[in-house]
C-alpha cells in the first residue's frame, strides 16, 4: 500500500531536504520505489539530485497551479527506483493563489490519487519553511509527517506552531494525520542537545522516532556531488543512520497498516 509521507518544519536550516533525499535513498536500497515532489521555492531537492530547476518544462507548480497531472511532472534520476517532480521559484505564487480556490488544501491529494501514482511504494513531500497554502496541501495529502527538528532552543520551540497545524489538519482535512520528530544534526558531546533531546523524548514519547541523526560532514558534502549520502558515502555515518531511519519507517508502515486491516 502507497504511503505518502511529509517531510516538514516551519524552522529552516533543520536538514529537511537531507533527510526527504537520504530517506528516499535508503528506501530505494530495500527494493521500495520512491517519487521525491518537491514542493520548495528554493528547489534544493531538486538541485541535489542533479537537475537545473529553471530547465524542466513540468514542475510541481504545474500540479497544483494549472492542475497539470503529477506523473506528467515527473523526472527519471540517475538511481533506479527514486524518481522526483522538481521545483522552480514558480510554486512560491502558489501561497498567493490557492488560498482563492475552493477546497484548495486538497488539490495535491487529488493529483496523487489521480493519477498511476500507486505503482510507488512512498511518495516523500520537500515542504517549504513555512506553514502556508502549500504545505498545508502536502499534509492534508500525507499519512504520515515527518518533522526534523535539531535538538536546539528555537527548533524544539518552532514545534509549537506545527503541533497546532496538526491540529488544524486533523480537524479540517485529514483526521487519520500521523507525525513523528526526527531529531536531527546532534551532537552528542553538547549538553544542551543531549539535554533538549532527553527533553523531547519525554513530551512527545513515541511521537519521536528511535533513530537520530548526527552531524555528519559528508551529509554536506553529498548534494554538491548531486547524489544521496547512501550514494555518495556510502560507509558514512549519515548513510548508516538513515538506513536506519528507512528501517524504522517501514515497521512503521506494515504496523500501521496491520491495524487498519485488523
Amino acid at each position: 500500500m502507497m504511503k505518502i509521507i511529509a517531510i516538514s518544519n516551519e524552522k529552516g536550516g533543520v536538514a529537511k531536504t537531507t533527510s526527504t533525499l537520504s530517506l528516499g535513498a535508503a528506501l530505494t536500497e530495500m527494493n521500495q520505489k520512491i517519487l521525491l515532489i518537491d514542493l520548495d521555492a528554493q528547489a534544493n531537492l531538486t538541485l541535489a539530485l542533479g537537475f537545473e530547476p529553471g530547465e524542466s518544462e513540468m514542475t510541481s507548480s504545474h500540479v497544483l497551479l494549472d492542475n497539470a497531472p503529477l506523473l506528467d511532472a515527473r523526472r527519471t534520476t540517475d538511481m533506479e527506483l527514486l524518481d522526483l517532480v522538481p521545483s522552480n521559484s514558480r510554486i512560491e505564487s502558489s501561497e498567493q493563489f490557492l488560498p482563492v480556490r475552493n477546497n484548495y488544501t486538497t488539490i495535491l491529494r487529488n493529483a496523487i490519487l489521480n493519477s498511476d501514482a500507486m505503482e510507488y511504494d512512498y511518495i516523500l513531500l520537500d515542504c517549504p519553511p513555512a506553514l502556508g497554502a502549500i504545505t498545508r496541501n502536502a499534509l492534508t495529502a500525507a499519512d504520515l509527517l515527518i518533522i526534523p527538528t535539531q535538538a536546539e532552543y528555537f527548533s524544539a520551540y518552532a514545534l509549537r506552531n506545527m503541533m497546532t497545524l496538526i491540529r488544524k489538519i486533523r480537524e479540517e482535512d485529514n483526521p487519520a494525520l500521523a507525525y513523528r520528530i526526527l531529531v536531527t544534526m546532534l551532537d552528542r558531546r553538547n549538553r544542551t542537545h543531549r539535554n533538549i533531546h532527553e527533553q523531547l523524548r519525554s513530551t512527545f514519547g513515541e511521537g519521536v522516532f528511535q533513530c537520530v541523526i548526527e552531524i555528519d560532514t559528508k551529509l554536506r558534502e553529498s548534494p554538491i556531488a548531486g547524489l544521496p549520502i547512501t550514494r555518495y558515502k556510502p560507509s558514512a555515518r549519515g548513510s548508516t543512520q538513515y538506513r536506519v531511519l528507512a528501517q524504522e519507517l517501514v515497521e512503521y508502515a506494515k504496523e500501521t497498516e496491520n491495524r487498519q486491516t485488523a
